[in-house]
């Protein structure tokens, strides 16, 4: 895994990574996401899915987004040492869909919410709370939804933990993004 997170990371900075936009139903993503991250999520951990009702499809690269999802939500295990809920949901949000990712664990300090997704940029970097990793995973998560003309960011929760969210234009904005674009090559 370390080794194809280092690969990954070179591919993206070297802007040799394929993307593939193609429209998909963003609920079903994140139920098979939680789906296969429930059989190694540990006794104490659940995760769970909510997706509001009625969400567009999203325009954007289904594997690169299941990749992003996936390693949010081992993030969101690995953070919650002590255990507790882990959600992964998805919902419509005017021309985009926010995807999100919330646990009780750990949480990330304020002043850490934008540096978390720098390459190899690690919150606990003498792992005093036992955490470890190789500090590419966010920068990873952040590189893929760039590429893909969304946003990702991290709120703290209320309580305990945090939320990571990403957002991705819907396949009608950018089917009409792509005509109107067709239209300006016509014209010049």
């Amino acid at each position: 895994r370390i080794v194809n997170e280092i690969l990954l990371a070179n591919q993206l900075d070297a802007g040799r990574l394929d993307m593939e936009f193609e429209p998909f139903d963003a609920a079903e993503v994140v139920e098979r996401v939680v789906e296969s991250t429930r059989v190694y999520a540990p006794p104490t951990v659940s995760v769970d899915y909510s997706a509001a009702d009625e969400i567009p499809p999203v325009a954007a690269d289904l594997d690169k987004v299941r990749q992003v999802l996936v390693n949010l939500v081992e993030n969101a295990i690995k953070y919650s040492p002590d255990g507790g809920e882990v959600e992964v949901g998805a919902a419509a949000r005017e021309d985009h869909v926010r995807f999100h990712v919330r646990d009780e664990g750990l949480g990330v300090a304020p002043e850490e919410q934008e540096r978390i997704f720098e390459k190899f940029y690690r919150a606990d970097p003498h792992m005093i709370r036992g955490v470890g990793g190789t500090g590419l995973g966010l920068y990873i998560c952040r590189e893929l939804i760039d590429r893909m003309d969304g946003r990702i960011w991290v709120e703290a929760n209320e309580e305990k933990g945090s939320t990571f969210f990403f957002e991705l234009v819907t396949a009608d904005v950018l089917a009409h993004q792509d005509t109107n674009a067709r239209r300006l090559q016509l014209r010049n």
